[in-house]
């Protein structure tokens, strides 16, 4: 399994840097979890070959460039875009984006081809199927309707926290996975702002590290993401002083492997 955090910041020369403001990671070339820079930042080859897309909480950062996207691709889509979310969030979906104001709702409108997107509802706690992918979405403790996720392939298994605050359902949903090969967890502010952590359900290096000890796996690689790119060096900084064994920051843009 390849796993992609797409890159979403860029200098003045248009290269891509390490700021994470946007969240969309990219799974095999063909499934997304999540659509921040999806309209952005991909390649041409995944252009061609992303077509679901998993949708984890309608914030700004993890949605904003889903309309982009499928406008883009309007006019030469062979299959629609599936949108996978809960019916919770496809309703905010529904009525804050894809509303004809903000822009098109996609799901009603055709190419010559047919439909150029859909949604997909599935329920948390349930198994499902996404493009090649098994998935099984888990609530998790953040402001909005919000779910993590264990995707697996058949043989690598991986989860994904989201955007959390402390949680237990997730823990205990993970640990009952036969084996894990990676962990993508959140850490949001430095320590000294762990108020500010609680109140918009984030975590802190000290408040992942707290998480950490509900996780029965051992031997995962564990790759944080969602360092708010104002304090990513010092949250990055006393991650790194936490001494956790295969925690590292997740480098947007590098393709990692399992």
């Amino acid at each position: 399994m390849q796993i992609q955090l797409l890159p979403s910041s860029f200098d003045a020369g248009g290269s891509a840097n390490a700021a994470q403001r946007l969240t969309c990671f990219v799974i095999d070339g063909r499934v997304t979890v999540d659509a921040g820079s999806i309209g952005i930042a991909l390649s041409d080859e995944q252009r061609r070959t992303v077509r679901d897309v998993i949708i984890t909480h309608p914030h700004m950062d993890h949605i904003a460039s889903l309309p982009i996207f499928v406008d883009d691709l309007f006019g030469e889509l062979e299959q629609p875009i599936r949108v996978h979310a809960t019916e919770e969030v496809i309703d905010l979906l529904k009525a804050d984006v894809f509303n004809d104001t903000v822009y098109p709702k996609f799901d009603e409108l055709k190419n010559e081809r047919g439909r150029v997107m859909e949604y997909v509802p599935f329920q948390a706690g349930k198994e499902f199927r996404v493009g090649h992918l098994q998935a099984t979405a888990i609530k998790v403790n953040h402001i909005v309707p919000t779910v993590g996720l264990i995707i697996s392939d058949g043989n690598t298994t991986v989860a994904f926290s989201s955007d959390t605050a402390e949680t237990e359902e997730f823990w205990s949903t993970v640990n009952q996975a036969q084996h894990l090969d990676a962990l993508f967890i959140e850490a949001s502010f430095p320590d000294s702002m762990e108020k500010l952590a609680r109140a918009s359900k984030h975590l802190t290096p000290s408040m992942l590290r707290s998480e950490l000890t509900k996780l029965n796996h051992n031997g995962m690689d564990i790759l944080a993401v969602h360092l708010k790119p104002a304090f990513r060096e010092q949250v990055a900084r006393e991650l790194n002083e936490l001494k956790i064994d295969k925690l590292s920051v997740m480098e947007t843009g590098r393709i990692y492997e399992w």
